[in-house]
């Protein structure tokens, strides 16, 4: 039997058997027996500066890694602030923790100062949610939370620690460090894929999900290499195949390419590896009819109470990824000769929809932002990093850049603005812990990097040499879209009035600097990635650019237009 310890010291033991090496939060006199405890503790504390941020590093770093992201908050304030990075969680399938100091169990049930019931408010974006009462309770409690998070579909657990607990003193043995349980495809389910594979005519691979890793994303590679097929990716999951692979034909979600929408819908066989299959991913559920789909439809999941959710498909596996992507693998190829030219076909409609757009070829524009995200590709990594929040300047990455291949894309399925800026920061910090330093790169709206902006102060604090690019319209863009669009020429609400940014970023202790027109670019570009390489510290570039430009296919001037059009008919 172990000596008598806290609960604090108990719960800090636990986080090392189970591998921790990385915790995020903001710090709070609720969990102050745990702060003392990791004082001694060979894991890295990141102190951000509000607890959204910590939870959205929190998120990062269970996709970089497929570890459960820890973040420690205090009570009340301290998690409704942090409850934005475990809904994001939940609905990118991505494994956390979250540890809230909690209320004295003297004092529960009173509305004591900052008290909530936590059960009650993360029920629905969690896959459990508990309070440990019992210090001697902690390594069983710890145990459950990493298995949950981590076994089946991965997900967001939430456990709120009272303060007395911690404070009390416990004998008990430490718990084994946890093992993830997946399951795998059955021989039978595999020979009906290949049977159903074998009869198609226009297969489509679409890939998305949670719980990938490099090995097995470079298993489902070859599997679509063998069976010559095209591979889409889901919704903010592009860096499933590297973009650059002749097999890869774009991305299934907001503004997909007309192009791949309609060769989805003519498929006669989709097999959808990982997605949920959701709303952005199927175009609001119009790319694939439900219940039943006109296409034969294969769905794979790690968790089985989403197959036949939504759509009821001809073959459903419940498979962790990494078990179903080695059985594709390894699985005889099919005659693939009915389907083998579509892989090019597709390809060359990707490559032409990733061309320069028409709104920028008349040259009107002073700053060209398809040729800013051709630059900063021409100029960084292929394993750059490429995160982002939400907004229409998402569509510039997701359009436009090429992923290159696992873990270098993070972004939120949730569409949480704010999500870029501290996932940058985490990706970064990250990296160096493992001794893997990466580019890093954030692509944030106006509006999306005032939402977490402060965690420039994390960055700069932490030597994160992330390069953050805003893109300065003026406006919350996405919403004032769909405003033309349903109430023309009556802007309300949707007007920002933005700081300096560049001198924003300065003021941190980064390098920031504002640029107008394209040729701007490339010189600001290059000064930044200097400044990141000589002293280890964030760069910020703002542009600032036309907000008419709303996204590559159309002006706020042309949605416009046609709405009025629309209305006066």
């Amino acid at each position: 039997m172990t000596e008598p310890r806290n609960g604090g010291r108990i719960l800090v033991d636990a986080l090392l058997t189970h591998g921790v090496d990385i915790a995020f939060g903001v710090p709070g006199e609720s969990y102050l027996a745990v702060l003392d405890a990791l004082h001694d503790a060979p894991i890295k504390f990141i102190t951000n500066r509000q607890e959204g941020g910590a939870a959205f590093m929190a998120d990062a770093y269970g996709k970089m890694t497929g570890k459960p992201g820890i973040c420690f908050v205090t009570r009340g304030p301290g998690a409704t602030n942090a409850s934005i990075g475990v809904h994001t969680a939940f609905q990118d399938s991505t494994p956390m923790i979250l540890f809230i100091g909690q209320v004295g169990n003297d004092f529960v049930e009173r509305e004591a100062f900052q008290e909530i019931d936590y059960r009650r408010m993360f029920g629905q974006m969690a896959k459990w949610v508990a309070q440990i009462d019992r210090a001697d309770r902690i390594p069983e409690y710890m145990a459950r939370a990493f298995q949950t998070a981590t076994s089946g579909r991965p997900g967001p657990v939430v456990l709120a620690l009272p303060e007395d607990m911690l404070a009390a003193t416990a004998q008990t043995a430490d718990a084994r460090p946890y093992r993830p349980v997946q399951a795998a495809p059955s021989a039978a389910q595999l020979q009906t894929l290949r049977d159903m594979l074998g009869a198609a005519k226009r297969p489509v691979l679409l890939l998305g999900g949670g719980g990938w890793d490099a090995a097995a994303c470079d298993d489902i590679r070859r599997f679509a290499e063998s069976s010559r097929l095209p591979v889409a990716c889901a919704f903010r999951f592009q860096d499933l195949l590297d973009n650059r692979h002749a097999h890869y034909i774009g991305d299934v979600g907001i503004g997909i390419s007309p192009k791949l929408a309609a060769r989805i819908k003519a498929s006669d066989l989709v097999i959808a590896i990982g997605p949920r299959l959701g709303e952005m991913t199927t175009g609001g559920y119009s790319l694939i009819d439900a219940p039943c789909p006109a296409q034969r439809l294969v769905h794979v999941h790690s968790g089985a109470e989403e197959l036949g959710k939504v759509y009821q498909a001809d073959l459903m596996i419940n498979s962790g990824m990494p078990q179903i992507a080695a059985a594709l693998a390894a699985m005889p190829a099919v005659d693939a000769s009915a389907w083998q030219g579509t892989v090019a076909e597709a390809r060359a409609e990707y490559d032409a929809w990733q061309a320069e757009p028409p709104i920028f070829k008349d040259g009107d524009a002073p700053l060209n932002l398809w040729q800013v995200v051709k630059t900063l590709q021409a100029e960084m990594p292929a394993d750059t990093i490429l995160t982002n929040g939400a907004g229409n300047f998402a569509t510039w990455a997701h359009r436009f850049w090429r992923y290159g291949g696992f873990r270098t894309q993070l972004a939120p399925t949730s569409g949480a603005m704010g999500y870029g800026v501290p996932a940058a920061v985490a990706a970064s910090v990250i990296a160096q812990h493992h001794g893997k330093p990466r580019a890093v790169l954030n692509f944030a709206g106006d509006g999306d990097f005032l939402m977490t902006g402060q965690e420039l102060a994390t960055a700069v604090q932490y030597g994160a040499g992330v390069l953050f690019i805003v893109f300065n319209n003026g406006m919350y863009g996405t919403i004032r879209m769909h405003q033309e669009r349903e109430f023309p020429a009556r802007e309300s609400g949707t007007r920002l009035h933005n700081p300096d940014f560049a001198a924003l970023a300065r003021a941190y202790g980064a390098h920031g600097v504002a640029v107008d027109t394209t040729e701007q670019f490339l010189p600001a570009l290059r000064d930044a990635l200097s400044h990141i390489a000589s002293s280890g510290l964030p760069a910020l570039i703002e542009l600032r650019y036309d907000a008419n430009l709303i996204t590559p296919n159309a002006t706020l001037e042309t949605i416009r237009r046609a709405a009025q059009q629309r209305a006066g008919a």
